[in-house]
């Protein structure tokens, strides 16, 4: 099987948003935020403890439901396009892996520093107030769960660069080199179970990979029949591998730390977007739907950072309430999954007015300097140390502060992002088209795209 060659680093195109991506994103995002409503079902006892019931995962017809549900590998080959993408707008206005790994940074750790710093700062207010202190514990671990995503999806982008560049020269191998660490790691989990962890990157980057390959026209080229076979044989496959218990036939189970049933999920997920492509593109033209996804689909990390910890409190707060509270898993309580869906929602909505414009990029002065490459690596340590911690060893009161204080350094370490105007050394071609109406001597390239310009989660 061909495949066309990526455009040349020296094409700037046009950087518009994809309304399509957005509102596969968007959809995916109400997804997750339903199945969590359904999951949380805490109950308050005498002595002030909380119990918690995850009544989703109790349920027997869920497990083969989570097969078409279990979305977070199409993140990844969503984040894998838009990246791949974003990455070669950036080089070809002379940015280096330096400069993407500071947007990316930038983009998903300043709304992430505002969650993590309100929460920690509301869970100590209750704690004071004479909330119990295991109650605030299971609040901490279940408000900040979405940690987890934010440590593997950061892990993968800031990976882009090197994976591009393997990518452009051998982008089979590269991906077969991923998948057989995946199933190295897998057969020896066993015998080592912290060496599972080490897939929480070989996993998504290979996942990653699939969005690279659709990027560049590779799944687009496919036929009907060679799609719907890549749908049906992944997902025979999956139920070869779960069916014989080499894997958990749960996938949330499969899920963290993850392994090659997510890779399956992700061929599958990448085939069906691209066989449903043209459907998606004509919903995505509704001026409605469109209008939903200008303000919502573009505030996808607010959405999903705030979304537990809104569900969180407002539980809480309603444990506190006389309302009655049906018993977990009766008739009554799943039909009151729907208020606390509206509701959740409803909250979303002024926190995504308030908060929403941390994702957007900060720029400076054109004449400004950037962080040092120190700066930028020493920002991505920061970071990772407190995620990490709270993956392996779970999320406490004090870890959470720690983390909302590691994200503020980070941020003050990586500073804004200058546009300065940069001089090649050869000899500057008439002129290179980088906006509709606006152009540039090719001698005169901007190193970062200018600061009205965004791309799906291109900073």
């Amino acid at each position: 099987m061909e495949m066309d060659a990526h455009p040349p680093a020296s094409h700037v195109t046009a950087v518009h948003r994809d309304p399509a991506i957005d509102l596969v994103r968007f959809t995916c995002l109400l997804l997750v935020v339903a199945a969590h409503c359904m999951m949380v079902s805490p109950v308050l006892h005498k002595d002030g403890t909380v119990t918690t019931l995850n009544v989703l995962m109790e349920q027997r017809w869920f497990t083969p439901v989570l097969w078409g549900l279990m979305i977070v590998p199409l993140f990844f080959v969503l984040g894998g396009m838009t990246g791949l993408q974003s990455w070669r707008r950036l080089r070809a206005r002379g940015g280096s892996g330096f400069d993407f790994a500071q947007l990316r940074l930038l983009r998903l750790v300043r709304p992430a520093m505002v969650v993590l710093a309100l929460m920690w700062a509301g869970l100590w207010v209750a704690l004071l107030l004479g909330v119990h202190p295991q109650v605030i514990q299971l609040m901490t671990a279940g408000a900040a769960m979405p940690l987890w995503f934010l440590a593997a999806y950061l892990t993968a982008q800031l990976s882009i660069p090197l994976l591009a560049w393997l990518h452009e020269r051998a982008p089979f191998p590269t991906l077969a080199a991923l998948v057989t660490l995946i199933i190295a790691i897998d057969s020896l989990r066993g015998a080592l179970p912290v060496l599972a962890f080490a897939n929480m990157i070989f996993v998504w980057c290979a996942v990653q990979q699939l969005g690279f390959l659709m990027a560049d026209g590779f799944f687009e080229k496919r036929s009907r029949g060679w799609l719907l076979g890549a749908i049906i044989s992944s997902n025979l496959l999956l139920g070869l591998v779960t069916g014989v218990a080499v894997y958990p036939g749960n996938m949330v189970v499969n899920l963290n730390p993850p392994n090659f049933c997510l890779l399956l999920l992700g061929i599958s997920q990448a085939a069906t977007l691209q066989l449903l492509q043209k459907g998606i593109r004509w919903i995505a033209d509704i001026p409605w739907v469109q209008a939903v996804i200008a303000l919502a689909g573009r505030r996808s990390m607010t959405i999903y950072l705030w979304h537990l910890p809104l569900l969180v409190g407002l539980s809480g707060l309603f444990l506190l309430t006389d309302v009655p509270k049906p018993l977990a898993g009766t008739a009554e309580w799943w039909w009151a999954r729907i208020p606390v869906f509206v509701a959740v929602v409803a909250l979303l909505i002024p926190v995504v007015l308030m908060f929403g414009r941390l994702e957007n990029r900060p720029t400076a002065a054109s004449h400004a300097r950037g962080p040092s490459r120190t700066a930028v690596v020493t920002a991505a340590v920061v970071v990772l140390i407190p995620v990490a911690d709270a993956a392996f060893n779970g999320l406490t009161l004090a870890l959470l502060g720690g983390g909302a204080a590691c994200f503020a350094l980070s941020v003050l370490l990586l500073g804004r992002v200058p546009t300065p105007v940069l001089t090649p050394v050869s000899t500057p071609a008439p002129m290179l088209q980088l906006r509709q109406g606006a152009e540039l001597p090719e001698g005169r390239l901007r190193t970062l795209p200018e600061p009205d310009l965004r791309a799906n989660l291109e900073t």
